[in-house]
């Protein structure tokens, strides 16, 4: 059944400043280098993204078309965001990219993005609950999940946008020093999200597409920044 998913995908819309193109170049360039191709098998399939609002079917009456109306409605009432001095980190046994600084206007999007699109997501199914492994959840990711579709989200939500599969611990030295010297010119910048963007699957394991992207409003002159404590 398809699913849809509101992403942030840096660079994807087509007024999206330079370093957010050269990011995004960046990464689609990594997950195409040979000597990772193994290790990349899931974020091929889901595109280069950090994920805003998870994947979900859409509930009883809702049209594709529905949900790109309050995506379009959504975008343009809020603010563009800086994502601050981004950094690579590693994420259990995943690599990602992320802010290297807590950013709370990018946190209070991805809050609002979550609540706003409740009404076009389709209750989750028993195996849906299932597949999301709930007995390892803590209670307040199971509280999530069962009022959002998703556990990490909220107060349990970290940015990131994914770079590989799990890295087994012999490749890991490997995998961190190419992440480094791949993104190398843009790590530490700060990189503009400008639009919203409505990922599809069509069907289950098929890979996700883009499917349109919604302009945010301006982005402010200054953001605000604390530190970033999570751990790398």
């Amino acid at each position: 059944m398809t699913r849809y998913a509101v992403y942030a995908i840096p660079g994807a819309d087509d007024a999206a400043p330079g370093v957010a193109r050269r990011l995004r170049d960046a990464a689609l360039a990594w997950y195409a280098r040979d000597d990772v191709r193994d290790l990349v098998t899931d974020p091929v399939r889901y595109g280069f993204h950090a994920t805003l609002k998870a994947p979900f079917r859409l509930a009883d009456g809702v049209t594709e078309a529905d949900l790109q109306g309050a995506v379009s409605h959504f975008a343009a009432g809020a603010q563009a965001v800086r994502i601050p001095a981004i950094r690579p980190a590693a994420i259990g046994r995943f690599r990602a990219l992320v802010p290297g600084e807590r950013h709370r206007d990018l946190a209070a999007l991805a809050a609002d993005v979550v609540a706003a699109f409740e009404p076009q997501r389709a209750a989750l199914t028993p195996d849906e609950i299932a597949r999301r492994r709930p007995e390892r959840l803590t209670d307040r990711q199971s509280e999530l999940l069962d009022a959002y579709g998703y556990p990490y989200v909220l107060d349990e939500f970290r940015f990131h946008m994914t770079l590989t599969d799990p890295v087994p611990e012999s490749e890991a030295a490997r995998i961190d020093q190419a992440i480094a010297d791949h993104f190398a010119g843009l790590l530490g910048a700060d990189i503009p999200l400008t639009a919203l963007a409505v990922s599809v699957e069509p069907a289950p394991g098929a890979p996700f597409r883009l499917l349109s992207t919604h302009p945010l409003g301006a982005m402010p002159a200054m953001p605000a920044t604390t530190p970033e404590h999570a751990d790398s």
